[in-house]
């Protein structure tokens, strides 16, 4: 790991002032990506500005139907959260499952989002239940947010500070995990509000996407039996030594099958 300079400013205005100011510098608000390649020399920062003691950042709050978690909030913190389990139990069992506990206990929401990996569960979350990315600068629909690999529309010195989530009728989570790393091989949030559903799915392509034939089928009746006949074409996504991108193709009915099973279970 090369040398770096550390700053770990309290407030949203003078993270964003550092990041402005110095080239090459990085925000660290759970490290769980960031750290690691800067010890393998794959990243190489000359400063990092540390989120951690910035006020306000960190929270469930509930107003009405949205729930707001604030952008350093950890993935433990989320799924131990009795607000979230009462109002989006999906979000819960979805932050339960992201790696293991020392990961839980130290990866924060916003850090997921702003790395945007293309196996992370926390995008497919977002895009599913419509949540709107709050920046110290703007809001931004979680549709419009992901550009892909590694990559989203914030600007180099802009922060995620908090996710807001509208509480849907009913969502479910389900991922086929990679048993090492934990991470989605494919991951399909299912959320259905009134007679709108949303279908989204990370770990299958480069980024986080909707899958429309997903979408009609359970518009249409809600049930996992209404995904018997569906199937989901294989081209555009990923292949690997984990699975290639037909059986990716078929895993995603697989888990969209498990998440409505889930959601149901919840609301039963």
């Amino acid at each position: 790991m090369k040398s770096f300079a550390y700053h770990k400013p309290t407030s949203a205005a003078d993270a964003a002032a550092l990041l402005g100011s110095i080239a090459e510098s990085r925000a660290l608000s759970g490290g769980m990506t960031l750290l690691p390649t800067m010890k393998m020399r794959l990243a190489a920062p000359s400063a990092l500005v540390d989120l951690s003691a910035v006020e306000g950042m960190s929270g469930v709050t509930v107003d009405g139907g949205i729930v707001t978690i604030g952008a350093m909030t950890r993935h433990a913190e989320v799924a131990a959260s009795a607000a979230v389990k009462k109002a989006i139990p999906a979000l819960a069992a979805l932050a339960a499952g992201i790696g293991d506990p020392q990961v839980r206990h130290r990866g924060t929401i916003g850090g997921s989002l702003a790395n945007a990996d293309p196996a992370a569960d926390y995008p497919a979350g977002v895009v599913g239940l419509k949540a709107t990315i709050v920046t110290d600068r703007r809001e931004i629909p979680a549709g419009e947010f992901f550009k892909g690999l590694f990559e989203t529309v914030l600007a180099p010195d802009e922060i995620i500070t908090a996710v807001k989530f509208p509480v849907p009728d009913l969502a479910g989570y389900a991922k086929f995990k990679n048993p090492a790393s934990r991470f989605a091989l494919v991951g399909v949030f299912v959320a259905k509000t009134g007679d709108e559903v949303t279908v989204a799915v990370t770990g299958a392509g480069p980024s986080v996407f909707r899958t429309g034939e997903v979408e009609e089928a359970l518009s249409a009746n809600f049930t996992p039996e209404a995904l018997a006949s569906v199937s989901v074409e294989s081209a555009g996504l990923n292949s690997d030594i984990h699975a290639d991108s037909e059986y990716r193709a078929h895993l995603i009915v697989a888990m969209a099958r498990r998440a409505v099973a889930a959601a149901l279970a919840g609301a039963a």
